[in-house]
């Protein structure tokens, strides 16, 4: 099985390589990442593994980083002497973790390659391997079952389209999961289809989702000087991790508001540039973000400001009445509704939102979310900005939603403090 998966694997990237170098003579960053990628370990990581104990986590990108800061803050209190070091795929992701964590730890994870694998393993001597969500490489978990490095999923979801994928080759799942000490799963939901797909008895536990267990400071210097320049009285739309297609839908919309201020916040940043010719198209009054912090001045009331930064939208919602949350209305499975709510903030999305189907449907049943079809999108959202009360109430119903469901970090730290005891 093994030696057919390297095959294919090989094949795709070799297959894919054309596109790759164009990539990589457009944007540097996706040359400085490949070396890693083919597992050129950074000095400064293998410095910080000389201390020993290290525990390696995965976070494939933003969403996936901002989950595990607390993770790491507790593992490393729960264990210690223990280091975690983090790695990413994305190059959002490896900007927002080295941010948060200091570059010393933070570096590209390896393609699938047994030899850029095990240049890890061999550098790092990692005591436990963590994977956010559902990060699962067969090359990657063959390896660390031979070096015996233990293997736990963390903050484990399978959403209803990976559910209907896997099903096919449940048979390279279980043999991939075989090699996985603990599943810790988002929810009982998420627990019963690890199990209908093949896992083992007591392989799984239900520790809850650590994005509700996300904390981010008000006051970072962005909402510090958008609290001082916005218009008093004047409603806040934050539009959060849009997508190809919904941007314009947005400016649309946005063209029928005269008294309020967007913040369009895009999940990709390299279509920050492409919803800039958009918003130059639009007639639209905006501006970059990154171009108004040199030098602020006052919101005018009517305007976009194109939020072209990464680690900041978290924050940015704090500042909303109403946030649109992306990824929702055109199939893509939606993004997080939790980064708003905990700033009691009501949400808008479209239909599509099975990636965060437990928290859509916990805010849903609390009238603190509306899911709306395109055609229905500018209605709703006017309707909010312009009605305070109603806003401010399904506002204070979305925070209760969110601090009733704290806590999975600590039953994460548990469960992998427990197995590790027990090796």
């Amino acid at each position: 099985m093994m030696t057919l998966y390297r095959l294919a694997y090989v094949a795709a990237l070799l297959l894919s390589a054309p596109y790759w170098l164009v990539r990589m003579l457009m944007q540097r960053k996706y040359a400085l990442s490949l070396r890693q990628r083919l597992g050129a370990v950074p000095e400064r990581v293998r410095q910080t593994a000389k201390h020993g104990n290290i525990i390696w986590l995965h976070a494939v990108s933003v969403g996936e980083t901002l989950a595990a800061t607390r993770l790491v803050e507790e593992l490393e209190r729960a264990l210690p002497g223990h280091t975690v070091v983090i790695s990413t795929t994305t190059a959002a992701g490896q900007v927002l973790a080295r941010q948060r964590f200091g570059e010393d730890r933070v570096f590209y994870f390896p393609l699938d390659l047994r030899f850029a694998v095990r240049r890890y393993l061999e550098a790092l001597h990692p005591k436990l391997m963590v994977l956010m969500e559902s990060e699962l490489w067969p090359c990657h978990l063959e390896e660390c079952r031979r070096g015996g490095v233990p293997v736990v999923v963390a903050n484990t979801r399978v959403s209803d389209r990976s559910f209907r994928r896997t099903q096919p080759v449940r048979r390279l799942w279980q043999w991939m999961t075989g090699s996985v000490s603990l599943l810790l799963a988002q929810s009982d939901e998420d627990a019963r289809r690890l199990h209908a797909l093949g896992a083992r008895p007591g392989q799984v536990q239900t520790t809850g989702n650590l994005k509700y267990d996300i904390r981010v400071g008000t006051e970072m210097p962005i909402t510090t000087l958008l609290r001082t320049h916005l218009p008093q009285g004047l409603p806040l739309l934050v539009a959060g991790s849009t997508l190809a297609g919904e941007e314009e839908k947005l400016i649309a919309c946005w063209k029928q508001v005269q008294r309020a201020v967007m913040i369009l916040a895009v999940r990709h940043p390299e279509r920050f540039d492409g919803v800039a010719a958009l918003l130059d198209q639009s007639g639209l009054k905006w501006i970059r973000l990154s171009v108004w912090r040199k030098a602020p001045q006052p919101i005018a009331a009517g305007m976009v400001l194109l939020l072209d930064s990464i680690g900041e939208l978290a924050s940015v919602y704090s500042l909303a009445r109403v946030a649109f949350v992306g990824g929702s209305l055109f199939g893509a499975g939606g993004h997080n509704p939790l980064e708003p709510a905990q700033w009691s903030v009501p949400v808008v999305q479209g239909m599509s939102y099975e990636n965060f189907r437990g928290p859509v449907d916990a805010l849903r049943a609390a009238d603190a979310i509306e899911l709306v079809t395109v055609d229905r999108l500018c209605t709703r959202i006017n309707e909010l900005l312009f009605d305070a009360t109603h806003a401010g109430d399904m506002g204070g119903r979305a925070r209760e939603v969110f601090d009733a469901q704290a806590g999975a970090t600590a039953r994460t730290v548990s469960a992998i403090v427990r197995m590790m005891e027990r090796l």
